[in-house]
């Protein structure tokens, strides 16, 4: 993975028959996605933290949004009043691909942006 613009990256429908990335690209993507954690290299999954509960909705509804506009969607947790935790994971091939590191580091420049 590249250090483009993620704003410049934008997911793909997998294709029938396509694969899943495998162990070994999983962890070369992962090197470039700070406090993300694979699981089972099935799913990624980051946990946010909020002061407090109108930031997280906040948060939960930009990323619903963006995952509506790439049309690709995570599953997103809202918890304890001020955590949001997203997993993403491609359904149709049981696996990660390319499309989920890219709403990723999309998820990631919202937190970026919200800082700056």
């Amino acid at each position: 993975m590249d250090n483009t613009d993620p704003n410049s990256k934008h997911c793909v429908p997998c294709e029938g028959g396509a694969l899943a990335l495998t162990a070994e690209e999983v962890a070369l993507r992962m090197k470039n996605l700070p406090g993300w954690n694979a699981i089972d290299n099935k799913k990624i999954e980051k946990k946010f933290h909020f002061t407090d509960f109108k930031r997280a909705m906040a948060f939960a509804n930009e990323v619903g949004d963006i995952a509506e506009f790439e049309g690709h969607h995570p599953d997103i947790f809202i918890h304890d009043w001020n955590k949001v935790t997203v997993s993403l994971s491609t359904h149709a091939i049981k696996g990660l691909s390319e499309n989920d590191f890219i709403m990723a580091e999309k998820i990631d420049q919202v937190i970026k942006d919200s800082a700056e």
